[in-house]
């Protein structure tokens, strides 16, 4: 029996693309990277994985047409040369992907494209400015998912890398990936002297070897299993119905 999910690109077949119209393209987008002593590289690959298809089964049971495309596994690691295969590629070169990609949907009629971001270092802004200036007739968009609750309702531990929302996620999702509690390092880390950076005003690349022992940015202690599956299930809910927004959305008549 075929059990492929219709809205997932990896999963389909000739027979069922060959005559779909789809009305929104997501393009999940993680990174190849160290998570704490505890978490796999993938972390953010499974995440975006997880994430983008069940918010697409919420947009497509509503009736809206999106589809998943493949994620792309790795991410802007530049803050990160000297930890051992974090895999960097450069913003040009996530320029070059997604000018491709745009490309074919252009060509193809899927005029709206969705970046579901699943990495903090990767940073689209300039790359859609640019590319909407190179295809005028596509609506290009990108969320960060990771961004879009109030984490202090869901966990105690703040931070932004490992910490208590990953680690939840990950014990939830992929529990046979995560090492026991007794390897979790502490996630502690150091901050710039200069005040303006913590201000939000200045802004310069940490490196993270000399920020971060365990590669971790937050405690992870206070994880759970039980918090991240409410938590996939809020963001869920939230992409989906976003996906379903940018569905039926009119282009020529975004504004109000």
């Amino acid at each position: 029996m075929n059990k492929s999910r219709p809205y997932i690109l990896a999963e389909a077949n000739w027979q069922t693309l060959k005559n779909a119209q789809f009305e929104l393209a997501i393009l999940p987008w993680g990174a190849t990277e160290a998570h704490n002593y505890h978490l796999p590289y993938a972390t953010d690959i499974y995440e975006a994985d997880f994430l983008s298809a069940e918010a697409a089964k919420i947009a497509w049971e509503r009736g809206s047409k999106p589809i998943v495309l493949p994620t792309i596994p790795f991410g802007v690691n530049t803050g990160q040369s000297d930890i051992y295969l974090d895999i960097n590629i450069n913003p040009t070169t996530q320029l070059a992907i997604l000018d491709d990609v745009l490309t074919t949907l252009n060509r193809q009629g899927i005029n709206k494209l969705l970046i579901f971001n699943s990495h903090g270092g990767n940073n689209f802004k300039p790359l859609v400015r640019e590319l909407g200036l190179r295809f005028p007739k596509m609506f290009i968009c990108f969320a960060n998912w990771f961004q879009s609750m109030k984490r202090e309702e869901y966990f105690t531990n703040d931070g932004d890398h490992a910490e208590e929302m990953e680690t939840s996620l990950m014990l939830y999702l992929k529990p046979e990936l995560v090492l026991p509690k007794t390897f979790w390092g502490t996630g502690s880390s150091k901050k710039f002297k200069i005040k303006a950076f913590s201000e939000g005003w200045l802004w310069a690349e940490r490196k993270w070897s000399a920020v971060s022992e365990d590669t971790g940015i937050g405690d992870p202690a206070l994880a759970s299993a039980e918090k991240g599956q409410k938590f996939f299930d809020d963001v869920c809910l939230k992409m989906g119905n976003l996906f379903f927004d940018l569905c039926k959305a009119d282009t020529e008549d975004l504004y109000e």
